[in-house]
């Protein structure tokens, strides 16, 4: 029999809705595996056990309250709660009770949704690491800034998480824990009551152990029934491999990931091209920088002003790049996105997804970093829908993730080309 734990987030609901299982079993199926992995994962900021239940067992008592009704969800410390502290990954906040639930998660809850608990993140969503480690080797970065949400679904902790994406917190995290993470078109996922980095940039997204479970996720989420993922798609898939401007980055195992795609791909009937971008796009990396460190300085101005002596030396260092920056040349960068996205239509051609990398290449080793984000930035700042799948192995035998990349807001269509790029890839 299936640890109800290891069940996924697509079985879990249906069993749950036909009261085969209870919320309280699935709950503490959940709780159980946290007890015994949480020593060495690190996944949780806060977790309380009678609290969770105790919402449990009120869902086994009442009527089915939506799609999500008893299901498990991790949430990243940077969405308020107004039952856990949300601390938002630094000591500023430590303790800090919100009045009220981010939107999103009050959604999660009107839908039936159970909050199993705040998971970790990196300080202010950035870049200093917390305590998060990768469910396939300790030793090695689960990425960030959405650690505990990406480790917490690899490691069977609960099916589903929130995540948030301003450079690639929800890409590259899932990438380096062999997950599925969906960063939908931007604005999808309502971002009220959740700490802003950057209003352009900042995007939430989710975690699922494939394509389906995160797909049905957010069509709960967002009462977009097109988004689940139903009968194979009929038609053959077109498939542009793009290396992208930011390829001399990657490590050799993503160049053997892409050829592997290709060729499985090809092979299954997609129609499978290279594809470059225009030359317009080239600089998209070095706006979304531009972007995100001027949004950033403006956005921790009070903590910088107040509490700079709380702030990691990194982050804060972040925090004067961002005040050095005019507004004459933050405006340059935003001219330049809006430019790429109005003109993406014409960048992809024909194609249905993009297949390009998900990160470098496999989670690096070491706790001092959770990775460079440079193979997601450029589609944060684009708004477009992005999938990252598990494509192959690296050279320590950690996952290494592709991501589809689709048009914007033709969410449905992305979710349905990544779910038959997943099954072949698998």
């Amino acid at each position: 029999m299936t640890s109800l734990n290891s069940l996924s987030a697509v079985e879990a609901a249906r069993q749950l809705s036909e009261r085969r299982i209870s919320a309280e079993a699935l709950v503490g199926a959940c709780l159980e595996r946290i007890e015994e992995r949480e020593p060495i994962v690190g996944a949780w900021t806060f977790l309380d056990r009678h609290l969770v239940l105790s919402q449990a067992r009120d869902l086994d008592r009442g009527p089915i309250r939506g799609l999500l009704h008893g299901l498990p969800i991790g949430v990243k410390d940077i969405f308020d709660t107004h039952d856990m502290p949300t601390e938002y990954g630094s000591p500023i906040y430590k303790g800090h009770r919100p009045a009220a639930d981010a939107a999103i998660v009050g959604v999660t809850r009107a839908t039936g949704g159970i909050v199993l608990g705040k998971t970790v993140t990196t300080e202010f969503a950035t870049f200093p690491p917390g305590k998060t480690r990768n469910p396939h080797n300790p030793e090695h970065t689960p990425g960030g800034s959405s650690s505990g949400s990406a480790a917490g679904v690899a490691d069977f902790m609960m099916p589903l998480a929130f995540g948030t994406q301003t450079a690639g917190s929800v890409i590259r995290p899932a990438s380096y824990c062999g997950v599925v993470g969906y960063k939908p078109t931007y604005n999808v996922l309502a971002r009220g009551g959740i700490k802003m980095g950057s209003d352009t940039l900042d995007t939430v997204g989710v975690f699922g152990r494939s394509v389906a479970d995160a797909a049905f996720f957010v069509a709960a989420l967002t009462r977009r029934p097109e988004l689940v993922i139903g009968e194979e798609l009929h038609s053959t898939p077109r498939i542009g491999l793009c290396r992208t401007y930011e390829w001399a980055k990657t490590l050799p195992e993503m160049a053997s990931a892409m050829d592997r795609a290709a060729s499985l791909l090809s092979k299954a009937g997609a129609r499978v091209s290279e594809i470059m971008l225009p030359p317009l796009y080239a600089g998209m990396a070095a706006a979304q920088t531009t972007i995100m460190r001027y949004d950033g300085s403006v956005n921790r101005s009070d903590e910088m002003l107040r509490h700079a002596d709380k702030l990691h030396p990194r982050l804060a260092q972040l925090c004067r790049q961002g005040l050095e920056i005019g507004g004459a040349e933050y405006e340059r960068a935003q001219s330049l996105a809006r430019q790429c996205r109005d003109r993406l239509p014409e960048a992809f051609g024909a194609f249905d997804v993009l297949l390009v990398p998900a990160a470098p290449g496999e989670a690096p080793a070491g706790l001092e970093s959770t990775g460079d984000p440079i193979m997601n930035s450029v589609w944060t700042l684009l708004h477009t829908p992005c999938v990252s799948l598990t494509a192959s192995r690296g050279p320590n035998g950690l996952p290494v993730g592709l991501q589809a990349v689709g048009r914007i807001g033709e969410d449905a269509r992305t979710l349905a080309v990544a779910d038959w790029i997943e099954r072949r890839l698998r």
